[in-house]
């Protein structure tokens, strides 16, 4: 079980429920979840289960029906919009199917973004960052002049670059060959042990999730944890 010491993301009761019309459509039902500092955790289920709706309640993209959310200790969903927004910035990275690269910044350009946003020189961790992923001769290339795999990976930089506490991925592979999404796979794991920050990804891949430390299953708006099960 998590040790309560080391919890760095902590939701508890998460609901989500969507007006559509006369009715409500609830697709979250009460989701409780804790993530340690630097563990890697992922989450499956079909398509249309809420994998996704969970991924932005987590980051702050979307607020819960109802629930708490904690990252840091801090109770985030009661944080002004402003606060709200540094704090994600700051803390929080995301990686999603599609890179959502800028085309008319170079690949460094992207990367350096939130760092931009926050205020800060990373730069140095940047080129770091870069030619740890192999990209250190892609630098000044546009998204157009890269491959899907190397967009990602610009993509993973990016998400990296302001050390933030938690990455959140969303199929993050979806869009590559057997190949890319293996060596993405790779490198996703590898960064998260060598820099120590938290992993949450929602995947369709067994592969990638039997990889990660723990795995849990959306199902009927409700996530099982594999170490909750009884």
């Amino acid at each position: 079980m998590v040790e309560r010491a080391d919890i760095i993301l902590e939701a508890r009761g998460l609901r989500k429920v969507f007006n559509t019309g006369s009715a409500g459509l609830e697709v979250l039902k009460g989701v409780d979840l804790a993530v340690r500092a630097g563990e890697l955790i992922a989450v499956m289920g079909e398509s249309g289960v809420g994998k996704s709706t969970l991924l932005h309640l987590l980051g702050t993209l979307d607020l819960p029906t109802a629930g708490q959310l904690r990252i840091a200790g801090i109770d985030v969903l009661n944080l002004e919009d402003q606060a709200l927004s540094r704090f994600r910035n700051r803390h929080i990275g995301f990686v999603f199917q599609f890179h959502y690269l800028l085309p008319e910044f170079t690949a460094l350009e992207n990367v350096l973004l939130p760092a931009q946003v926050a205020g800060v020189d990373r730069r140095k961790e940047a080129l770091e960052l870069m030619d740890s992923v192999g990209l250190a001769d892609r630098l000044h290339h546009r998204p157009g002049a890269l491959s899907g795999g190397e967009c990602q990976r610009v993509a993973m930089v990016r998400a990296l670059v302001n050390e933030p506490l938690v990455v959140l991925a969303d199929e993050p592979s979806g869009n590559l060959d057997e190949t890319a999404s293996e060596s993405l796979h790779q490198l996703l794991a590898g960064l998260a042990r060598e820099r120590g920050q938290a992993f949450v990804v929602m995947t369709h891949d067994r592969k990638l999730a039997q990889s990660m430390d723990r795995q849990g299953r959306i199902e009927a708006g409700v996530l099982q944890m594999e170490d909750d099960a009884t």
